[in-house]
């Protein structure tokens, strides 16, 4: 908003002042040109009085004039048109730019800091991030206003450029002054030659301008002396005549240039022409030619697309500067409106300005002769210009009176007139178009007038406000209307400049004023200065509101830089209120600058559209930011403000938009051109930073390592790591405890502390802390996530990484040695280039780039640099794979691309442990893209052949695993870690007796078997020890030595092994994880090792189920003389579905593994070998098995063969996978044990005899039970193999091949438990274990007692007796014996490793009929009770007497006995009951 340093009242006064017009001879110009001014420019500085002047007005009152000031301009015969004013006043808004350099003015409008002032441009635009440091060091105030001197120069220029009309005066000159020179040879004459060109020029019907106000115009003759000249006293000799001539009123001389040219050069005089000559020079048209205009045609007009339907191009009316004398008419008739973008460049608008402020003004001036000129203005005034004005108001006044009939005194009628009764004034639309109406000069109408603007310039307000009242009515009765709006716009503001404010502003005045000047008259200059006037009045009065509506109605399609300042202006009214209404203002500037934008000011369009974003920014209002922004870069590339209008297009390109993709894709084509242009100016520059397409730096992801090879026929190359795969905190867990593991097992089972684990693949998940490692010749894989926000695709060409690399060797005595750079670029890295990488329309899309590093040294990835541009049309049909035309070529670019960079920068974790860190906000490294690149390294591939996707639970598959060593670097140390070291083996020392090749094993066994003839199960029993079948290194049961002939691989060697596979006892699919672990030959100081991982899928199907049962055998010896013998009762169950195609199972050995036990024989009742299993069928066995003669430490097999084909169990693959199994199972039942342990050895120790008495309850039996499957594939028989394993640890208790369901298995029993798992075969909901706090029983259970001691009773089966013969005999002779007597032996067999005190108590306590009815005659002879020690594992033998006196069945196992400790205070004894009656049968004979 215009911001003055005058009131409103002194802007109103110096709107309109006197006018007094100079007419000077040669010779006085010539004096005044020495000073390089010409008369009116040398006294226009002093034109203001500095003193108050008196006069008198009509009723002989006093009136004072307070800062009077006169214009004094030359005569123009010649009235300047309307497209020369025009083109003025576009000069002079173009060249009132904001200051440089000046601190900003910032208005607070509620929430909003608007910075208005020459750093608007900079403050608000987006790409300036500090505007708001330019708030330091203002006022504290909450309100400031705008300073727009274009507007204020606009104004000025506009009120002094108006044409003078014939309905006012107040542009009318009032006086004349006649200037000659002394040094003329006759100054007298020449006075009278200007008096009558004078007098020719206003009466003379020749010239109708300019005009005069009075017919008798005040005359005032100057006599301008040089004093540098001399001739003081020619001079005043010529002013006594002039005086005596003319009067001392009427004249003055003028003495100047008392200071030579030459003389007092280094004295320094102001300069105070300056201020006004820039003005005048724009006035005046004068034009600047050191700055010629740059020209920016049409013809790249085709590169900028209209928004929103508005044009750009500018609009200025074209109008022929058709002048003769004006000085406007200096301009040529050929200028710059032809509809081209004109610019005044900066430089040379600069030097325009150097050129004109540089001239020295008044150099031959003294400080004396300043004040002469002083001096002589305000002679003129006092002794001239007032008492001829004071004349001319009376003698108007006089005759106004006589005319009217009035009272004397036009104020004495005042009152009268304003308090009788009113006349309804009539609408300004009943009136009638009278505008062309002209009055007579002599007009008495024209008289009030005259009168009423003569007041009007001698600051007489109140007398003026009534003749212009008066004059109003006069012109409305005559329906006037262009005389009535000119004395209602100037008795409105008449009454504002009233002393004391007698009466309101009438606002209605200026209002009806501009409506007739508008819509009547069709003057729109007249409408414009009362918009103007009106405007600042009342702004004055703090009606902003009402201000900016009385600019805005002025807008029109007729003049867009009027249009573009009122609407400026009437923005600024909008924060200027009492409650600031922000939102109005950038949208009115908005308004302005597009109306600037047509008019041809593309600074200050530009500067509006730059104020307007500090309002829309930031709101969510895109489309409106959008458009701005749009229109800023558009402007600022037309100004040649290259990197504000990629600034501003960049803008628009990275915020989320919600253009159509049409108005996205002008966008970004306006964007690529500008772009094109910067980058044209510094070619050899730095490639700056492009906008599009986002990238997510987090998400970046590097990978070490070579391509995964795709599967070559039966070849499965290992899965590894790739970038395809998914990151899985769990499984990167597990890898890295394989690793560890394998890690300690290689250094000796020692863990190490400082372990790191191997990481291939860098994400924001994994540890980058540390530098990750790269290996010379290896490449590197960088994928950038790139992200399209624009409904437009993006073509991106020359794809490549930006890096920087420092060589160092690691392996020098100084570790880290610096390297000659003796190579660069290529020779160190190697880049790949993808030559087109196209992503759709908001679209995020992968781009992978490769480096290959070919020396040892520090590498640094910084970016990615790429050619940015799009593709002809702005979609991708469907159904059209774009990573499909990247080597197709099949883009077509629309020839607009441009080359940049964007910088791979990633923040760090959060640092949140230690106190400082979690009370401030730090971020650690993130070191993921600056690789250490070591020394060449081997680098193993494996490839499994034959692999199966699917096996029967416990099946057995033999397979190849190829090993190949891709590098230049022998490997060696290659093991083989997994979590599942039960699913594979790779064979023992005997696993040289199977055959190696796959095409060899095509149709052989996986097993090691031999043919056997015999037609009886027999066991064949063999030893060996658990280390000759690869279960593990030390105390690393998973970690495999890969048996590698001579344990290394040589470079480029490979080498294929067996490896037998055994499918998982669940059913369901697997994932199996293989780490392999290999070394080089020479330790590295970076890099000691290498993995390779390699996840196995198995879906594996039911099969069969193996439950198992130990009991003690109830004879102490067999038939061959050996005791300790163990009955193992094994049932077997085919719960296979028929959806796996098998036929049936043959159960084709039984085997077992201990170190204590043997299995010797099957004792079965049927005499059929082959054991047959159909679906859903159970089969039962029952085998023997006795303690092994010669206890060692290896395990011995013993093989019951059920078939044709004995399998060597103790051979590879059999005893590998009971090896690996018996661990597991170890393993997974280690930590319970612990647990138990934990809570139970308190109460454990010191009663050890617990221990003792459950040892003998324990027995170390492992049964393996081999089969085979028939099944029917492709109608093709094929015959699997495979095993299940049982482990028996209890006597009496049941073991089972699938140990984790006997919980289920146990409540539901076998028939629902398989009913349960056709319905849910993947339930795990259900889970039973011990609680915790489950404590061990402290005492011995019943059953555990009852093997403490085995007994059995030897006796015949029958016996004969003649129980009548001795009947006789007794009745003959009493005391003949007649009872029957059996001898019988009592066994006891001591089964635990401590002695045990025995008692064997021999009464009979029946507790039933029954007993009493079966040992009724039967009772035990002799001792009643024996008292025994048996030692530790002493078998004793003790002779009883069985007395029965009758025939019949008898039970023998009556005896009791009773065992305990010997080493123990408290007794435990419990009662010992054969398991199984003991009958004889005793005959009669």
């Amino acid at each position: 908003m215009a911001q003055r340093v005058q009131s409103v009242q002194e802007f109103l006064q110096d709107s309109f002042v006197p006018l007094v017009a100079a007419l000077c001879s040669e010779e006085a110009e010539r004096v005044t040109r020495r000073n390089n001014l010409g008369f009116c420019e040398l006294v226009k500085p002093f034109c203001r009085l500095t003193s108050e002047v008196h006069m008198r007005d009509p009723n002989n009152q006093l009136h004072i004039i307070k800062n009077l000031k006169i214009a004094v301009n030359n005569i123009i015969t010649q009235p300047p048109q309307p497209g020369a004013i025009r083109k003025l006043l576009n000069d002079v808004v173009t060249v009132s730019q904001p200051a440089e350099g000046l601190v900003a003015n910032v208005i607070t409008a509620g929430d909003y800091d608007l910075n208005i002032s020459d750093r608007s441009v900079k403050a608000s635009v987006p790409w300036y991030s500090s505007w708001k440091d330019t708030l330091m060091g203002l006022n504290t105030s909450t309100f400031y206003s705008a300073t727009t001197p274009w507007f204020e120069a606009y104004r000025e220029s506009l009120l002094q450029t108006m044409p003078a009309s014939d309905h006012e005066f107040l542009n009318h000159y009032v006086a004349c002054m006649l200037v000659v020179s002394s040094s003329e040879p006759e100054p007298v004459e020449q006075f009278l030659k200007l008096s009558q060109e004078q007098h020719r020029i206003q009466h003379s019907s020749e010239y109708s301008y300019p005009k005069w106000f009075i017919p008798n115009t005040l005359k005032y003759y100057v006599l301008l002396h040089d004093v540098s000249a001399g001739e003081e006293q020619r001079a005043d000799s010529v002013y006594e005549e002039m005086k005596q001539r003319y009067g001392t009123q009427g004249c003055y001389l003028l003495k100047i240039n008392s200071r030579g040219s030459n003389r007092g050069a280094d004295e320094q005089i102001p300069d105070p022409w300056s201020q006004y000559l820039q003005k005048y020079n724009i006035q005046s048209q004068e034009p600047f030619e050191d700055g010629p205009y740059t020209v920016i045609s049409n013809k790249n007009a085709d590169n900028f697309i209209p928004l929103d339907g508005l044009n750009n191009d500018p609009k200025v009316d074209g109008l022929s500067n058709n002048f003769k004398t004006h000085p406007l008419d200096h301009t040529s008739d050929s200028s710059c409106f032809d509809g081209t973008d004109y610019i005044k460049s900066n430089t040379s608008l600069n030097e325009s300005k150097k050129s004109s402020t540089g001239t020295p003004h008044g150099t031959c001036l003294t400080l004396t002769d300043h004040d002469r000129i002083r001096q002589f203005i305000q002679e003129f005034t006092f002794r001239g210009l007032l008492p001829h004005i004071e004349k001319t108001i009376r003698q108007l006044n006089d005759q106004l009176i006589s005319r009217k009939g009035l009272s004397r005194s036009l104020f004495s009628a005042t009152k009268k007139w304003f308090s009788g009764s009113k006349v309804p004034e009539k609408s300004i639309n009943e009136l009638k178009n009278t505008s062309g109406l002209l009055y007579p000069p002599e007009a008495p109408e024209l008289q009030i007038r005259k009168m009423a603007d003569l007041c009007f310039l001698v600051q007489h307000y109140d007398l003026a406000y009534s003749c212009y009242h008066t004059a109003k009515k006069d012109f409305l009765n005559d329906q006037a209307m262009l005389y009535a709006a000119g004395a209602l716009e100037m008795a409105a503001v008449s009454a504002f400049l009233q002393p004391g404010a007698p009466r309101p502003y009438p606002a209605h005045y200026m209002d009806t004023a501009i409506q007739t000047y508008r819509d009547i008259c069709k003057n729109m200059m007249l409408a414009e200065r009362c918009v103007l006037l009106s405007a600042e009045i009342l702004k004055s009065q703090s009606k902003y509101s009402e201000a900016a509506a009385l600019l805005i109605r002025l807008t029109s399609e007729d003049s867009d830089l009027r249009s573009a300042l009122l609407l400026e202006q009437a923005a600024h009214c909008f924060i200027n209120m009492k409650s600031p209404m922000v939102r109005k203002f950038a949208f009115h500037m908005i308004l302005a600058g597009h109306r600037y934008s047509k008019a041809g000011q593309k600074k200050h369009a530009l500067r509006c559209y730059c104020q307007a974003m500090q309002v829309y920014k930031g709101k969510g209002w895109s489309l409106a930011e959008d458009h701005i922004n749009f229109t800023i870069g558009r402007q600022s590339f037309t100004l040649r403000q290259l990197d504000n209008a990629v600034s501003a297009f960049r803008h628009i390109l990275i915020n989320d938009s919600k253009q159509t993709a049409a108005q996205q894709g002008a966008f970004l084509r306006e964007y690529l051109y500008v772009y094109r242009n910067v980058s044209q100016l510094s070619p050899d520059g730095p490639l700056p930073q492009l906008p599009l397409p986002y990238i997510n730096s987090s998400a970046t992801r590097v990978f070490f390592g070579h391509d995964r090879r795709p599967a070559e026929g039966e070849k499965q190359a290992a899965t590894h790591i790739s970038l395809d795969q998914e990151y899985d905190s769990e499984f990167s867990q597990q890898w890295k405890e394989l690793e560890e593991q394998v890690v300690a097992a290689a250094n000796k089972g020692t863990a190490l502390s400082n372990f790191q684990p191997t990481q291939y693949c860098l994400n924001r998940y994994s540890d980058n802390s540390r530098f990750p490692l790269g290996v010379v010749k290896e490449q590197i894989t960088v994928e950038v996530a790139f992200r399209n926000p624009l409904k437009v695709p993006l073509l991106l060409t020359d794809l490549s990484l930006l890096w920087k690399f420092q060589p160092k060797d690691f392996n020098s005595k100084n570790n880290g040695e610096m390297k000659d750079l003796e190579t660069c670029g290529k020779d160190m890295i190697g880049a790949e280039v993808i030559s087109e990488f196209l992503i759709n329309s908001e679209e995020t899309k992968m781009a992978r780039l490769k480096l290959f590093p070919h020396q040892t040294g520090e590498l640094h990835i910084l970016g990615v640099v790429y050619n940015l541009g799009t593709i002809q049309g702005t979609t991708v049909l469907d159904g059209i794979d774009p990573s499909d035309g990247l080597h197709m070529g099949k883009y077509i670019s629309n020839g607009m691309s441009v080359r940049g960079r964007q910088d791979l920068e990633i923040q760090g974790p959060r640092l949140n442990n230690t106190k400082e860190e979690k009370t401030s906000i730090q971020y650690g490294p993130d070191r993921r893209l600056d690789p250490i690149i070591t020394e060449e390294m081997p680098l193993l591939e494996v490839f499994f052949i034959n692999f199966p996707t699917g096996l029967l639970c416990g099946e057995i598959r033999k397979t190849h695993v190829e090993f190949m060593n891709v590098s230049n670097c022998p490997l060696t140390g290659l093991k083989v870690v997994s979590k599942r070291p039960e699913f594979f083996t790779f064979g023992g020392n005997s696993a040289s007796l199977t055959p190696l090749s796959p095409s060899a094993s095509e149709h052989c066994s996986a097993y090691k078997t031999v043919v056997t003839h015999s037609t009886s199960v027999y066991s064949v029993m063999t030893s060996a020890a658990s280390s000759n079948f690869g279960i593990g290194i030390g105390n690393q049961p998973d970690v495999i030595d890969v048996p590698l002939p001579n344990s290394v691989l040589l470079p480029g060697a490979s080498v294929q092994l067996p490896m037998w596979l055994r499918g998982p006892d669940e059913e369901g699919v697997h994932e199996i994880n293989f780490l392999f672990y290999y070394e080089s030959v020479r330790k590295h100081s970076k890099m000691c090792h290498r993995v390779l991982r390699h996840t196995a899928v198995i879906c594996t199907s039911r099969s069969l189920t193996v439950q198992a049962t130990m009991y003690r055998s109830n004879a102490l010896e067999d038939e061959k003389s050996e005791g300790d013998n163990m009955l193992v009762f094994v049932d077997v169950e085919n719960i296979n579905t028929s959806e796996a195609g098998v036929k049936e199972f043959h159960i084709v050995q039984v085997s077992s593994n201990s170190k204590n036990w043997e299995l010797q024989e099957s004792i079965n009742l049927s005499e059929d070998k082959d054991i047959k299993l159909a679906n859903r069928e159970k089969g039962k066995l029952c085998l023997k098995a006795a303690r092994c003669k010669n206890s060692a430490e290896n395990y011995t097999f013993a093989d019951i063969v059920f078939g044709s084909e004995q399998i060597i169990s103790s051979t590879s693959p059999c005893a590998d996978f009971f090896f690996r199994s018996l661990f597991s199972e170890l393993k997974r039942t280690r930590t319970q044990q612990n647990m138990q342990t934990l809570q139970g050895a308190a109460k454990q120790s010191p009663e050890s005899a617990v221990g003792l008495i459950q040892k003998c309850n324990e027995v170390d039996l492992n049964i393996i039970v081999l089969w085979k499957a028939f099944v029917v594939e492709d109608n093709k028989q094929l015959i699997l193999e495979g095993q299940h394993h049982v482990v028996l640890h209890t006597l009496g208790k049941e073991a089972f091949s699938l140990p984790q369901k006997q919980g289920f298995k146990k409540i539901l029993g076998n028939s629902d438990w398989e009913d349960l798992e056709q319905e849910s075969p993947d339930m795990g909901l259900f889970n039973f274990f011990r609680p915790e706090s489950t404590s061990v029983p402290a005492r011995p259970s019943l059953d555990q007692f009852s093997n403490l001691i085995k007994t059995s009773l030897h006796y015949p089966e029958t016996f004969n007796h003649s129980f009548h013969q001795k009947r006789r005999l007794l009745l003959m002779c009493l005391f003949f014996c007649s009872l029957c007597i059996v001898p019988v032996t009592l066994l006891l067999s001591n089964c635990s490793q401590a002695d045990v005190d025995v008692i064997i108590d021999l009464r009979h306590k029946a507790t039933s009929p029954e007993t009493l009815e079966i040992h009724g005659s039967f009772t035990w002879l002799g001792q009643t009770q024996y008292k025994l020690l048996l030692k530790n594992q002493e078998v004793s033998s003790l002779q009883l007497k069985a007395c029965f006196v009758h025939a019949g069945i008898y039970n023998l196992g009556t005896p009791r006995v009773f065992a305990k400790l010997s080493d123990q205070v408290t007794l435990f004894e419990t009662s010992q009951q054969n398991s199984m009656p003991a009958l004889i049968i005793v005959n009669d004979i």
